[in-house]
């Protein structure tokens, strides 16, 4: 088994202010949160963008893991729609002492490169933002995080930093090289 270095950037907002908008994309996109915890949509969400770029920690999760961590307090996932077909999602969970994090954000391959993702960003940083409004019992968000990585979208550093994110940890680590597993076995052609 071959190790290639992953480096990861976490950024990161300590106010309201630090975030900066984005211009809504063309057509019909909506953002709707998905109030019911669903283990099936969100594994889909989760394979279907994170397929390509290796997504694989959740993969072996049970349905049992799933509903567990979907219905803890603070988390929530808002789902980016096109014309009524899912494009992608942002997941949030609140941490402690008042600190959200953006723990999975990503776009469906085919909805890449169509200014969706720069809006769904802005969207779900600010959903962080209120997230107390909410979830009676949380206390008020005080700083808002995200980690990428070196294996993520070749935009997504710089839509962070579009966002008003800034940089405050840098991370070089060997990793064991996997195969992209995409949603489902074969979907990736090459």
């Amino acid at each position: 088994m071959t190790n290639i270095p992953v480096t990861t950037w976490s950024l990161e907002q300590n106010s309201p202010a630090d975030l900066l908008p984005a211009a809504a994309p063309d057509g019909d996109v909506r953002i709707v949160r998905a109030e019911v915890p669903s283990p099936e949509f969100s594994r889909f969400l989760y394979a279907s963008v994170g397929g390509d770029i290796q997504w694989i920690d959740r993969l072996g999760w049970t349905y049992a893991q799933w509903r567990e961590h979907l219905e803890r307090p603070g988390v929530e996932t808002w789902v980016a729609y096109d014309r009524g077909t899912p494009a992608g999602y942002v997941e949030l969970e609140a941490q402690d002492d008042g600190v959200v994090e953006i723990v999975y954000f990503g776009l469906i391959p085919a909805f890449r490169g169509r200014r969706i993702g720069g809006h769904l960003l802005a969207y779900g940083a600010a959903r962080a933002w209120d997230l107390a409004e909410r979830r009676p019992g949380l206390g008020r968000t005080k700083r808002v995080w995200v980690h990428t990585c070196s294996k993520d979208g070749e935009h997504a550093m710089d839509n962070y930093l579009r966002r008003g994110f800034t940089l405050f940890d840098t991370k070089v680590e060997e990793e064991a090289e996997t195969a992209t597993p995409g949603p489902w076995p074969g979907a990736y052609p090459g």
